[in-house]
């Protein structure tokens, strides 16, 4: 069967040569004569991937040296708790809510101390990101915290929040790579990789070593703790080996296709092919304001859930897959992340038309 266009919100496409690349390997990696998911963690010729896939992640990213890269498990929603165990140290942080994801991160920070919502987008859906100039900061907030793009939503910061000082943290899973992004904006940054780097089941960290603790509470996991994992270089026990391997290897495909300033240029040709059709179409509608777009996320409705039910349907049947909307917001979602080849975007569109005439 011939590959089919993934539009998944995550786990989601990967780059083809990637996949073939695994596929290679997968019985010898590299005359080792076994597997990287049979290598011990601690073997030189694991402790060489793990330390290429950083090199290669700090020299996409521009990530200073006074930045920890931590390979770590569980998921993103894992650091929701991790953040404030480890970064808490006045008891307070402030939020802004732009979407389920943040809404999670905030109501798990209200375990470990006082979490504030400074600012949300909650009273339109999440459609918009909320003007983020001249927030209510806290004076003794440890932290200020974002989700920088919306999954769900399909909305993404343009502009980061003015954090008076205070130290940004955001959750980047789903537009890690897209684009340039200035590290030093940020104390500290963690992405899950299952949307645009690799397999679902690792979560990296990139925390600005002054803010690596050791006087946390004592409730505070040993793994939770990020001086474990720095202090170990990601091996305090054994990490997610085969997951990180698949993520060295889109790290390199980045680079060959011209770093991140060439993936911008990419995902806003891809974005801008969609966003243009629905403006101007008379059937399918973008649901969130057109400044906070997001060039990941394009979440889309006809207005009329049973049509949006049959362009699901036939849509598969195309091979246009994983287009259903999350059911908070319901309706279509194409999900266009790095991989996405631009003539995956050009032929939904052309199938959009196509299916906007036959339904009229």
């Amino acid at each position: 069967m011939a590959r089919v266009f993934n539009f998944s919100a995550g786990p989601s496409v990967l780059p083809e040569v990637v996949l073939k690349q695994a596929a290679e390997e997968m019985l010898d990696y590299k005359g080792s004569g076994m597997s990287v998911m049979e290598m011990s963690h601690r073997s030189k010729v694991y402790d060489n991937i793990i330390k290429e896939a950083e090199k290669d992640l700090r020299d996409l990213m521009n990530i200073p040296s006074n930045y920890k890269v931590l390979f770590l498990q569980g998921g993103a929603s894992q650091q929701f708790a991790a953040v404030p165990m480890n970064l808490m140290k006045n008891g307070v942080a402030d939020y802004i809510i732009t979407g389920q994801w943040a809404k999670k991160a905030y109501e798990e920070a209200q375990k470990y101390g006082k979490a504030n919502a400074i600012a949300s987008s909650a009273d339109k859906p999440f459609s918009y990101i909320p003007d983020v100039s001249d927030l209510p900061i806290s004076d003794d907030a440890d932290y200020v915290y974002i989700c920088h793009n919306n999954t769900i939503y399909g909305t993404a910061y343009h502009e980061l929040p003015n954090t008076k000082g205070k130290i940004l943290v955001a959750d980047m899973s789903s537009d890690i790579l897209s684009q340039p992004v200035n590290v030093e904006d940020y104390g500290l940054i963690f992405f899950g990789v299952q949307k645009n780097v690799g397999p679902a089941g690792v979560v990296v960290v990139i925390i600005r070593e002054d803010l690596i603790r050791d006087d946390l509470p004592a409730y505070v996991p040993t793994m939770l703790k990020y001086k474990t994992q720095a202090d170990n270089d990601s091996l305090y026990n054994t990490p997610p080996c085969y997951g990180i391997y698949i993520c060295g290897l889109v790290f390199k495909w980045v680079k060959e296709m011209g770093g991140l300033a060439a993936m911008k240029t990419h995902n806003e040709k891809k974005a801008q092919i969609l966003y243009d059709f629905l403006d101007s179409s008379k059937m399918f509608t973008g649901t969130v304001v057109k400044k906070d777009r997001s060039l990941m996320n394009v979440p889309f409705v006809t207005g009329n859930e049973e049509l949006d039910a049959k362009f699901v349907k036939e849509a598969t049947a195309a091979g246009f897959v994983n287009l259903k909307g999350h059911r908070t917001v319901g309706g279509m979602r194409a999900s266009i992340y790095n991989a996405m080849p631009i003539e995956g975007v050009e032929k939904l569109v052309e199938f959009m038309k196509d299916f906007e005439a036959k339904n009229s």
